[in-house]
């Protein structure tokens, strides 16, 4: 478990809401990137937003190393602009699956949540594979009904990836 994402005991009421919210902001997330919107991916972020894709073990061992890291929502920017623009790897298909939201802490101005997910990705000429499957750890920042990512730490089961991530989870 990541520091800061232990378990915190909340009002069924307010969890439930909050699971709603963060269950409804993946299914937009999710829709954007599976229908190819990728230049859209850094307005689901804050200005100050930390995103980062880290192998299990490395977290296991409090290890802080990300095989994606970025700082801020100018660098999901240039990501996002450099994945639509260049397309440097075969076309393919991306099919985002987000389950088991659980709210760990959830406030007026923040909610903490986990979550699993798979990315699944399908090749122009080939079958659909499993591109990824770990766990989220993320940070909302609560404006309203409106949910951003503060920070989103997503955590993948497996040492052996495709060498070819570039696409957003």
């Amino acid at each position: 478990m990541l520091p800061g994402f232990e378990k915190h005991n909340i009002a069924h009421d307010k969890a439930l809401i909050a699971r709603a919210a963060v269950e409804d902001f993946h299914a937009e997330y999710c829709a954007a990137l599976d229908g190819g919107d990728i230049e859209r991916w850094p307005e689901f972020f804050t200005e100050n937003c930390l995103y980062r894709v880290t192998e299990y073990e490395n977290v296991a061992n409090g290890f802080p190393v990300g095989l994606v890291y970025a700082e801020g929502r100018d660098m999901l920017r240039d990501r996002a602009v450099a994945i639509a623009r260049t397309q440097m790897f075969a076309p393919r298909q991306m099919l985002h699956f987000v389950s088991n939201v659980r709210i760990l802490n959830a406030t007026d101005e923040e909610i903490v949540a986990q979550s699993n997910y798979m990315l699944l990705q399908t090749l122009v000429e080939g079958a659909t594979t499993m591109h990824q499957a770990g766990r989220l750890f993320d940070r909302f920042a609560r404006n309203g009904n409106v949910l951003l990512l503060k920070e989103r730490q997503a955590v993948y089961d497996t040492a052996m990836i495709a060498n070819d991530l570039a696409y957003p989870v």
